[in-house]
């Protein structure tokens, strides 16, 4: 950004001078002698390459910035994208253990001997189902580094 800033400042700067010299240059201030008019207009010919080189200096700064945002945000969308993946899965886990965990005396589970047992099977079937899911839609895992072509 101070690179933009210090480009921007010099271009703002030489077109500045660029008016002045321009005038100078065509004679249109009387205190410059007519012999030293060729020395002027070279003068403002190398304003206005000063003046372009600022200029694509600027759009090569703007575009580096712009790239260099795209991939922070793509680095950012991964990390959102994985984050989200692991609160999908917990989520129906979370709702199980919390269902279970009532203090209710009337599910006609509870009392059954094996109903740990099936509600933790129940518990990995969600989770893994789901990470089969996800890793089929390319989301997660080998299928995701794959390229997919239109």
């Amino acid at each position: 950004m101070e690179l933009k800033r210090s480009v921007l400042r010099l271009r703002r700067i030489s077109a500045k001078q660029m008016d002045i010299f321009y005038r100078m240059s065509r004679g249109e201030i009387h205190l410059i002698p007519q012999p030293m008019l060729p020395f002027y207009r070279d003068i403002y010919d190398h304003l206005i390459r000063v003046t372009d080189l600022a200029e694509n200096y600027r759009d090569l700064i703007s575009g580096a910035l712009e790239a260099y945002l795209s991939v922070v945000s793509n680095r950012m969308n991964e990390i959102m994208k994985v984050l989200t993946i692991f609160s999908a899965i917990m989520l129906p886990l979370t709702f199980i253990a919390g269902l279970y965990g009532m203090n209710f005396d009337n599910l006609p589970e509870l009392h059954w001997a094996y109903s740990y047992f099936v509600v933790l099977g129940l518990m990995v079937i969600v989770a893994v189902g789901m990470l089969f899911m996800f890793w089929k839609r390319g989301w997660i895992g080998a299928a995701s580094t794959r390229k997919k072509h239109p």
